[in-house]
């Protein structure tokens, strides 16, 4: 009721698939971005905690935490059985970690390039002034370069990040990253040095704002497009030189540039249509991955598959030395093996596999007796 208040959007099937669609990854109306603005005014940041089992227009809602530095959090029909101790350690790292408060931020480049935009969580004051209610090292920011010169000069180009803030023992503090990049002539060596955690990340930030103004689809294909467009550039500066006919090739640094690319295509903000995620749900995952750091991000799109029930049939074995298993298999279908025992985990979700010939000693300490028994038959 009244200013704000929230109205049941997504049921219209038919607006699926159409120019209308990416209208239900937005706010209902501005109220709640002008909200997000007023708060800044007076650094306050929000965070958002979600536990209905009805829709609850994340879209609108995860605005007020975007816009103020924050994070949302999100348990679709939570129940505190299994969503409880996922909860409290959410909780206590939001109220634990170390915060930086009342902050801005300014990002500077050298001459002859120039930023053109800004990913993340926070209010842009100025063209070049990020404003930070509240910021801390679960949150992840992205820009994009341009030349503002046709040929560079220099043989090193700088950059350079301030973080004006006030530490939580109310001192003001200011921190400074400075970073120095070589320039180079030939294209090739810039492809052998490339950053593939970095790019995936712009890369993630600029796919998930496309379904904001346009369809799933349209966003998965640009995605793609820029992935595709790299990797030609790079083919095309050695096609003569190693006859590669038809052949797609890239540099060490950009081999798994595709694996991340096929990843976030088929990631929760950008998979599929209607049926394949619920709208709050995408939403929430939307926003989620626009904060993330690059390490838990790359961790969320390839997450870790490790089998342990050789490890758990050694006599000797210890909990402490599961910290020992280094071992990650491909996530392939032939890394399942049905008397094995996996792990699968994202940083977010925590999935133990079970195959259906796993051995019954195994199977009974961590089942129980009763359940045990019936594992074949699953």
């Amino acid at each position: 009721m009244g200013v704000g208040r929230l109205k049941l959007r997504g049921h219209d099937l038919h607006v699926y698939g159409t120019d209308k669609e990416h209208k239900l990854r937005l706010p209902e109306d501005t109220f709640y971005k002008q909200m997000a603005a007023d708060l800044t005014k007076f650094q306050i940041g929000v965070n958002i905690y979600a536990f209905s089992d009805k829709y609850t227009d994340i879209a609108s809602l995860g605005t007020v935490a975007k816009y103020t530095g924050g994070q949302g959090y999100y348990y679709p029909s939570f129940q505190s059985g299994i969503h409880g101790e996922k909860l409290r350690h959410e909780l206590a790292r939001d109220l634990t970690r170390e915060t930086a408060w009342e902050a801005v931020m300014r990002i500077r480049c050298g001459k002859g390039i120039g930023f053109t935009s800004y990913h993340g969580n926070f209010m842009l004051r100025s063209t070049d002034l990020l404003a930070l209610p509240a910021v801390d090292c679960d949150k992840a920011y992205a820009m994009q370069l341009s030349f503002e010169e046709t040929l560079l000069t220099n043989q090193t180009v700088y950059f350079q990040v301030a973080l004006l803030y006030t530490a939580s023992c109310g001192e003001r503090h200011i921190r400074v990253h400075t970073a120095a990049a070589p320039v180079v002539a030939d294209l090739g060596a810039m492809y052998r040095l490339a950053d593939t955690s970095a790019i995936v990340s712009l890369l993630c930030r600029l796919a998930i704002e496309k379904t904001l103004t346009n369809k799933l689809e349209d966003a998965r294909n640009s995605l793609q497009l820029r992935i595709l467009k790299a990797l030609r550039e790079y083919r095309n500066l050695y096609a003569v030189q190693h006859q590669l006919g038809a052949r797609m090739i890239y540099p060490e640094s950009l081999k798994f540039l595709c694996l991340y690319g096929l990843a976030l295509s088929k990631s929760v903000p950008l998979k599929g249509g209607y049926a394949d995620a619920q709208l709050d749900e995408r939403c929430a995952a939307g926003f989620t991955m626009m904060a993330l750091p690059v390490k838990k991000l790359l961790k969320l799109l390839y997450p870790s598959l490790i089998r342990i029930d050789e490890f758990l049939l050694k006599p000797s074995a210890q909990t402490d030395d599961f910290k020992n298993i280094v071992k990650r298999l491909p996530l392939v279908a032939e890394s399942l093996d049905s008397r094995g025992l996996y792990v699968y985990d994202d940083s977010f979700r925590f999935v133990i596999w079970f195959g259906r010939m796993l051995s019954p000693d195994i199977a009974r300490n961590l089942l129980g007796p009763d359940f045990a028994s019936e594992l074949s038959r699953v």
